[in-house]
This record gives C-alpha cells, structure tokens and sequence, in this order.
C-alpha cells in the first residue's frame, strides 16, 4: 500500500449516502485488499466506468456490412494527419 506521501492528490470529492450492510460489505473487501474504503471504491468505480465505455463500442452488422468493415479493416490505413494524432492522444479512461 502507498504512503500517504505517495499517493497523488485528489482534487475532487464525492459524498454519498449507503447503506451500513453495503458499506460494511465495501470495507470487507477492501481490508481483504489491503485497501482503504475510499482506495477500493475508486479502483472499482473506475474499472466499471472504463468497461462501460468499452463496452459502448459494440455494434452488430449484417453478413455483407460486416464482410465490408472486415475488408476495409483489413487494407493498410493511409497515413494522415488525423490519423497521426488519433493515434497520439490519451485514452479518456487513463
């Protein structure tokens, strides 16, 4: 676990109401982590909130859309600039 030294400075708060089983529950898991209760209810909150995201990033073709997407996937990208600094910016989860 860090020191508090360590540990980078939070520049938000967030206060919220729970139920005491269900804050009970959190502080169980996370002792078993090694974890503060705030440390592990931002690990997991941010964890969900990323699979959220990514999972916003599914969609369903027909057979010929997808044979479409799968041929233009497959030829080599040409180079740009969007391209470029696409490939250069930050996740928005990291």
């Amino acid at each position: 676990m860090a020191s508090v030294a360590e540990r980078p400075k939070s520049d938000a708060t967030i206060t919220m109401r729970i139920p005491a089983p269900t804050r009970d529950l959190i502080d169980r898991a996370a002792a078993v982590e090694g974890k503060s209760r705030t440390e592990f209810m931002v690990e997991s909150a941010r964890q969900h909130a990323v699979d959220v995201l990514l999972d916003q990033r599914v969609f369903a073709l027909d057979a010929e859309a997808s044979e479409t997407v799968a041929a233009i996937l497959s030829a080599p990208p040409k180079a740009n600039t969007a391209l470029r600094a696409l490939m250069r910016a930050k996740a928005p989860w990291a």
